[in-house]
């Protein structure tokens, strides 16, 4: 590998500029002049444009700007020691030690372990001492090579780039115990590029930990990969840190944990502070946890090679499904409300009164709504957009299930893919697999290795490219016509049994699905299943409506009876975090948020997730009884104006809800504790995934 600094990239003791933009242009100038790169506004483009998301001033007169860029030829440092400083936005005051990291787009992981060292080293007050008191080009770039393991003994650095820092603590005061022993921290750091802020904000936790006396230990996730952390770590923490400013990856191991989530830059400034608000939300039952239905919608990572085809397919319809539901949630309350505003019969005409008539010159004619011409145009508007926002449904879904296989050059084949389901009339389920072929064509394309000028076109034009024409061309020639047949059929037996006692069945079954794994995949399968038909039901046609009832119903179950008997019928069967819970998880239950039983679930699987099937079932059962029909995918009781008969639902609800608290209390007082040890050790580690 090439020297990554030389003399001729050092500037000592110079003015250059007035800004920072002058400052990075100067730089990228001076990488272009010793030939390792091809355009220095190119390069100073792509170094701004990181800029701007996040300014890269340090706390000490430090600067790092820095960016992965096609002009880049060769991975680079162009250090400049300036005199007068320059602000790059550091709370305290002008940067005088900058150093620009350029990396070439396509960097290779040791180019970018190198970058990566630096920016380590930069949190050593030893190491920026030294480039202040050099005294020639040569000796900073030898202090920089012995820094970044290019020339003489590799730098101290705490942890190598591509692995979890960690520090235990040799002592603690109280306000850092939990249970009479140091907190038990865990932390995940990484920015944009993964170069430069996601491994100072590690060393920073790692060193404000140390010094506390918490047992912290932090995950870097860089450029240059990442080593997860053990699973057995992350289970024994208290609490976790998000300090990104990307998605975290394989963020479903973290699901339940205390969190505090802020920017990666928060890490390298104020690690204490950070320390401080994971140890108080360790211990207060109320904080924010990762949630189990966002931790589901991770994109594929490198640990997948690790995790069976099962588990990476169960994810990967998570993560499409997760990314659905707010088109789904919107444009399904805003139909609801087109509805309400003017009546089951606005659908017959709503796309003519939007484009033909406006506030200003409100619809005289088939006027159906209750509230006259003011009421038919705002009802007409508030479908139209509805419906809009549905039609995005299946091409989201598969969209983002080809996301979550192939990274970003997924989406467009996968979106492209779900809008041919649609075309060929194969609904969701046809989203489903042409989402999943969109994904995996793309991956492999993906993987294949082309020359260095052709890189640069794969993400952009040849990915979306061949896996659009591969996917949706299986679907148009072999797939779509025989999942629609399967599509049409599933649709006429769930019609036909409309009106008749086999409709309670399948109640009873979707409130089953929707409380057995508290909004894990079988839950939203269930739910999947009834949003996908949503924008088909009418007047004619409810079963969709009942369908979404008896969903929506037998979901808020298990929290609303988790906090009926942990909080009212037997709080002393329960242990006053698992109160604490119960209160939250009354709004939680009203809102439709099955998670809100996930903390009872994880401590007591074997008690608490039959008890919730059966009053689940119940109330399954009772919305199909009593005809209950809900025109909003989500909301829970707070979209009482789109659920009708309103009585019929909350009778359901109250139902279901009392026979799961009956049953979870009647199980603990008569169920053993000892009998269950064994078998409750394998449900809670499917529970917490």
């Amino acid at each position: 590998m090439s020297q990554t600094i030389t003399p001729g990239l050092v500037s000592l003791d110079v003015d250059l500029g007035a800004d920072k933009a002058a400052v990075i242009r100067a730089l990228a100038e001076r990488v272009v002049a010793q030939g390792r790169a091809t355009d220095a506004e190119g390069l100073f483009a792509d170094a701004w444009a990181r800029e701007q998301k996040d300014e890269t001033g340090l706390p000490g007169g430090i600067a790092i700007p820095h960016a992965k860029s096609a002009a880049v030829s060769e991975a680079s440092l162009a250090f400049a020691r300036l005199a007068p400083g320059v602000d790059f936005g550091a709370g305290d005051g002008p940067a005088d030690l900058v150093f620009l990291i350029a990396a070439p787009a396509g960097a290779a992981e040791a180019h970018l372990a190198v970058l990566s060292k630096l920016a380590r080293s930069l949190m050593q007050d030893d190491f920026t001492a030294g480039l202040r008191a050099a005294v020639t080009h040569e000796d900073v770039v030898a202090i920089v090579r012995r820094a970044i393991g290019e020339e003489g003994a590799p730098a101290a650095a705490p942890a190598p780039a591509d692995a979890p820092a960690s520090s235990a603590a040799p002592a603690a005061d109280d306000t850092v115990l939990i249970d009479g022993r140091p907190a038990r921290i865990v932390a995940v750091t990484s920015c944009a590029t993964g170069i430069a802020h996601t491994f100072m904000a590690a060393d920073a936790l790692t060193a404000s930990g140390k010094s506390s006396g918490v047992d912290l230990t932090v995950e870097p996730q860089g450029s240059s990969g990442y080593q997860a952390l053990p699973q057995s770590v992350i289970d024994d923490a208290d609490a976790v840190i998000f300090a990104t400013d990307v998605d975290v990856r394989e963020l479903q191991r973290f699901a339940g944990k205390p969190v505090v989530r802020s920017g990666v830059k928060r890490g390298i400034e104020q690690p204490a502070a950070l320390i401080a608000e994971a140890v108080a939300a360790a211990k207060n039952p109320s904080a924010p946890r990762v949630n189990a239905a966002a931790a589901a919608a991770t994109s594929a990572s490198a640990s997948d090679a690790n995790i069976g085809w099962g588990a990476r397919i169960q994810r990967i319809l998570l993560t499409g499904v997760s990314y659905m539901i707010p088109f789904v949630a919107g444009g399904g309350l805003l139909i609801a409300l087109g509805f309400a505003l003017g009546g089951y019969e606005v659908t017959a005409n709503a796309a003519n009164v939007i484009t033909q008539n406006s506030l200003w010159d409100l619809p005289t004619e088939d006027i159906t709504s209750q509230f006259g011409p003011l009421g038919q145009y705002l009802g007409s508007v508030m479908f139209m957009i509805g419906a809009t926002s549905m039609g995005f449904l299946v091409s989201a879904l598969a969209g983002y299930i080809a996301f979550a296989i192939a990274d970003r050059p997924g989406i467009a084949p996968g979106f492209v893919a779900g809008a041919v389901a649609v075309l060929m009339d194969a609904g969701f389920i046809g989203g489903i697999i042409g989402g999943l072929l969109a994904g995996f064509v793309a991956a492999a394309i993906g993987r294949l290795d082309v020359p260095r000028w052709l890189r640069g076109l794969m993400p952009v034009v040849i990915i979306p490219l061949v896996a659009s024409i591969v996917a949706s061309g299986l679907m148009i020639l072999f797939l779509g016509r025989p999942i629609a047949t399967l599509m049409d059929a599933l649709n006429v037996w769930l019609t036909d049994l409309a009106g008749t006692s086999g409709i309670v069945l399948v109640g009873v079954i979707l409130g089953l699905m929707m409380c057995f794994d508290l909004g894990g995949p079988i839950n939203k399968v269930a739910y999947a299943f009834a949003v996908a038909g949503l924008a088909a039901g009418s007047a004619e046609n409810p079963t969709p409506y009942l369908i979404m009832a008896a969903v929506m119903a037998a979901g808020m179950v298990p929290p609303l009876a988790m906090a009926l008997a942990s909080t009212l019928l037997a709080r002393d069967l329960f242990t006053p975090v698992e109160r604490e819970n119960g209160k939250a998880a009354w709004l939680l239950g009203a809102s439709f948020i099955s998670e809100g039983a996930i903390p009872f679930a994880a401590a007591d699987p074997l008690r608490v997730i039959p008890a919730s099937m059966v009053g689940g079932a119940v109330t399954g059962a009772l919305t199909m009884v009593f005809g209950v029909q809900s025109l909003a995918p989500h909301g829970g009781i707070f979209v009482f104006f789109a659920i009708n008969p309103i009585w019929g639902f909350l009778i359901a609800l109250v139902a279901g809800t009392v026979v799961s608290a009956l049953v979870v209390v009647a199980l603990k007082k008569w169920v053993g504790r000892k009998e269950l040890m064994q078998a409750e050790a394998p449900m809670q580690a499917a529970v917490a995934v």
